[in-house]
């Protein structure tokens, strides 16, 4: 009798094994873990490809949440493995301190844009300002400070530790740090009202298309030469993601490209994500076969 019970619970076991890989194999195709985690910084280009690839993945069957958090947080999520993928890592020099930091628990998993640069730019209306190095005596036209973006990233950072203090700016313009957004308000505000305003900046960025604007020239090259940006995965993620990871390896972007897919995002269909990725992929309807 214990033999015939040792036989039927065996039987039962393998049965159930037997279910949950069929159920496994239904839900992740190849076997694959359907659940990603995407980190990102509240830059626009990050915002707009993490949408873009949130779409993308759950099409395919992926469960994907989205993460907003500090550069800084983004990395160390990815290095604990909290966090699956990031989209916009720049590389060699923005997020030089994150990658020496946690750069060996992570995985490059391609280069999609190219020619990436930090700024620190004026409306085009304002005459006399053309360089940082013009700043120090024109602090007084922008109310002694220049307006930045959120205190964790790399440009707040260049700003801080190398604008200010090679061009003479200590004590005369101060960097004040918020948001993305509250920098974009301040801008837009500014524009309309035709006041004198300095913010940082950088290049992929639709700012660029909506408004007249002049980056000031870096004689000392305190911001830096033009970067690549990346897409990073967690230690794994290669392993784990086999079917995303070839995608994310065709991964591209143009500079056109991504201004309209911001445009969408942030002018068109501003606090609608999902409606202006669709938008902008019947707009470009071969995209998606590039990354198969």
């Amino acid at each position: 009798m214990k033999r015939l019970l040792a036989v039927a619970m065996t039987a039962t076991l393998a049965l159930g094994a037997a279910a949950c890989g069929t159920d496994s194999d239904a839900a992740g195709g190849s076997g694959e873990n359907k659940k990603i985690t995407i980190g990102y910084m509240a830059w626009d280009e990050a915002i707009a490809v993490s949408y873009l690839w949130q779409h993308i993945l759950t099409e395919k069957g992926y469960q994907v949440e989205l993460k907003n958090l500090e550069a800084g947080l983004v990395y160390g999520g990815l290095a604990g493995g909290d966090i699956d993928l990031f989209l916009d890592s720049w590389q060699p020099q923005t997020h030089a301190s994150y990658l020496e930091r946690y750069g060996d628990k992570l995985e490059d998993l391609g280069t999609w844009y190219d020619g990436a640069s930090l700024s620190v730019a004026v409306p085009s209306y304002v005459q006399g300002v053309d360089s940082l190095a013009d700043l120090a005596d024109q602090a007084g036209t922008f109310n002694g400070e220049i307006v930045g973006i959120e205190p964790g990233a790399g440009l707040t950072k260049a700003t801080q530790e190398k604008v200010i203090p090679e061009y003479g700016l200590d004590g005369k313009l101060r960097l004040k740090t918020s948001s993305t957004p509250a920098m974009l308000a301040a801008l837009d505000g500014a524009i309309k009202a035709e006041k004198p305003i300095v913010v940082t900046l950088w290049h992929p960025h639709w700012a660029y298309a909506k408004y007249d604007l002049k980056d000031l020239s870096d004689p000392k090259g305190t911001l830096g030469q033009a970067e690549q940006i990346h897409s990073l995965g967690r230690t794994g993620f290669g392993a784990d993601f086999p079917e995303v990871t070839s995608m994310l390896n065709r991964f591209k972007l143009d500079g056109d490209q991504l201004a309209s897919l911001e445009d969408l995002m942030f002018n068109t269909h501003k606090g609608d994500e999902e409606k202006a990725v669709e938008e902008w992929l019947k707009a470009n309807p071969d995209y998606l076969q590039t990354l198969s």
